[in-house]
């Protein structure tokens, strides 16, 4: 039996073990010492698919038994995010019966807007509305899009630039294909009467943005463009913003980190980040002289709660569900305003280890995702994974510690030696997209250091690209950095191609001709100091580890 049969056979009596799991009601503690309770499945009506069809939502249902009710009638109920139960808008209403269907309004663009709402079925029962399915999003919001923009799909070879040293020539130089960039939501808000606010309507009301931070973000979008380059955006919430502090989470507050987790608690936050979305996805289409945008990443590292993605819940699936809500509504409004874009969840590479006590295990946080996703109706999302060694500053991706780095599925962490792990994982039917195919998986952050030797990032880098390029499902090979970093160099991470004084590392000419007719090259210097011929390593699958978790001099 092969590695990978043996593999995907572990995996999937995993799953099963998983689902089984899922059936059984689940109470979760939440950071205040409430209470949650995640429904267990069984409810007797399954929203089937809501689909926009024309200027309507369209629901099919289905009903293993039709549960009795005062009129033979099935309500839909369409909440917002921070409501639950039958507590929303009725906006339709048919028979009861084993199937049927039922439409209503979208109601797009307007205050009654049903495009980011979850639907419900209920019926009435003493007088009482008893809900009798569970929730479902519209999954096609790509039916709305003005703007079906070309990608600019070249190649997985990226960068995080330096935008200093971002130029027509060193990017063709460096053969670079897709840069990625941060953006901060916080910085972009505005409000009325500010000086230089930008008025933009969206659900029957005014919104206010930042026209100096839109000005500044379309130049550097305009010139990647103009580069020759895909874009892929980073969304974050630094939190600070003076017009939006609506978009802190409440259990966000006092925190003390890079990123924030949104706040789909209320009607002010929910509206607010519609309208973020729309405005993103439409501005950023290609279509309006400020540069296209092709893929955005929805927070970084959101496994990585006390890091990236703060709350005061150490409740995972209270996490999980506050992002889902988030994600749900950031990729409907994007998406109906420009088809083609991607949208990525954001996992580092701690699959069943965690180094800091207040994140959560990557691969149980996907699992989780993954769950609702398909529960309320399954789209198009993709995977931005961060396959780092472990130790970060380790500086050995053909090498790692066989302590940190096993081939298999219980690794405590995923590098670029075993991330066929992740592949075939991604391969179970329950993480396909709605056409059956794997999600797209972008390597969005990945870097070497040179702390230990100018050669260990060279055939680091190589081993890093190569690997990457030998598996179709990965769109995306993102370099990180371009340029060292001294905050980062205290803790042994020179990841740049370019030191402190600017100079060229011996790692910027190899990844120069990694992809290129002089790849060749390339792979012989990193054979030379691998010490084996790269292909074979990479064609073979062989996975060297070693004892210890030093570095080797």
């Amino acid at each position: 039996m092969s590695q990978v049969k043996r593999r995907m056979i572990k995996i999937l009596a995993a799953s099963a073990a998983a689902a089984a799991g899922m059936m059984l009601a689940m109470v979760i503690k939440t950071g205040s010492g409430s209470m949650l309770y995640a429904e267990a499945a069984g409810r007797p009506v399954s929203i089937e698919s809501c689909l926009i069809s024309g200027e309507d939502v369209v629901c099919e249902l289905k009903a293993g038994s039709v549960p009795s009710s005062d009129d033979g009638k099935f309500y839909i109920y369409a909440d917002e995010v921070y409501e639950d139960g039958t507590t929303g808008r009725i906006v339709g209403k048919t028979e009861a019966g084993k199937t049927a269907y039922v439409s209503f309004p979208l109601n797009y663009n307007t205050d009654e807007s049903n495009l980011s709402c979850k639907f419900l079925v209920a019926v009435k029962r003493s007088g009482q509305m008893i809900q009798v399915s569970d929730e479902h999003y519209i999954t096609n919001p790509e039916a709305l899009a003005g703007y079906t923009s070309a990608r600019q799909d070249t190649g997985i070879k990226g960068l995080l630039p330096d935008i200093t040293k971002v130029t027509e020539q060193e990017l063709q130089e460096l053969g670079i294909h897709q840069v990625v960039y941060n953006m901060n939501v916080d910085e972009i808000c505005s409000a009325e009467g500010v000086p230089g606010a930008v008025p933009f309507e969206y659900n029957g009301r005014t919104w206010y943005f930042d026209g100096d931070a839109l000005a500044r973000y379309d130049s550097t979008l305009r010139s990647l463009n103009h580069y020759g380059v895909q874009v892929t955006i980073v969304l974050l919430n630094g939190g600070k913003g003076l017009y939006s502090q609506d978009l802190l989470h409440p259990l966000s507050e006092g925190g003390e980190c890079p990123g924030y987790a949104l706040n789909v608690a209320d009607e002010e936050g929910v509206s607010h980040l519609k309208a973020i979305g729309a405005l993103l996805g439409q501005r950023y289409s290609g279509h309006f002289d400020c540069g296209q945008v092709d893929n955005w990443i929805i927070g970084n590292e959101v496994n990585a709660r006390t890091s990236w993605c703060y709350t005061s819940s150490d409740s995972m699936d209270l996490n999980v569900n506050i992002y889902v809500k988030s994600f749900r509504i950031i990729y409907n409004e994007i998406k109906s305003q420009n088809a083609n874009v991607r949208i990525y969840n954001s996992i580092d590479q701690e699959w069943n280890r965690k180094s800091n006590p207040g994140s959560f295990l990557a691969k149980e946080y996907l699992d989780q995702f993954n769950y609702y996703m398909n529960r309320e109706g399954n789209i198009d999302w993709s995977l931005s994974f961060h396959p780092y060694n472990s130790p970060l500053y380790d500086p050995y991706a053909w090498n790692g510690p066989e302590v940190w780095v096993k081939d298999s599925i219980t690794s405590p962490y995923i590098t670029m030696q075993n991330l066929d792990i992740l592949i075939d994982y991604m391969h179970q039917d329950k993480f396909l997209n709605p056409q059956g195919e794997v999600r797209s998986i972008s390597l969005a952050e990945i870097g070497y250091t040179s702390s230990f030797g100018t050669d260990a990032q060279e055939a680091s880098i190589a081993y890093g690209y190569l690997k990457a390029a030998s598996f179709p499902e990965v769109d995306a090979f993102i370099l990180f950095r371009h340029s060292d970093e001294a905050y980062e160099m205290e803790s042994h991470l020179a990841l740049g191609l370019y030191d402190l004084e600017g100079n060229r590392k011996p790692s910027y000419e190899i990844y120069k001709n990694l992809g290129t007719e002089n790849e060749a090259e390339a792979k012989e210097r990193a054979s030379e100091i691998i010490g084996m011929d790269i292909d074979e390593m990479i064609s073979e699958n062989i996975m060297w580890t070693r004892s210890g978790t030093g570095v080797v001099q």
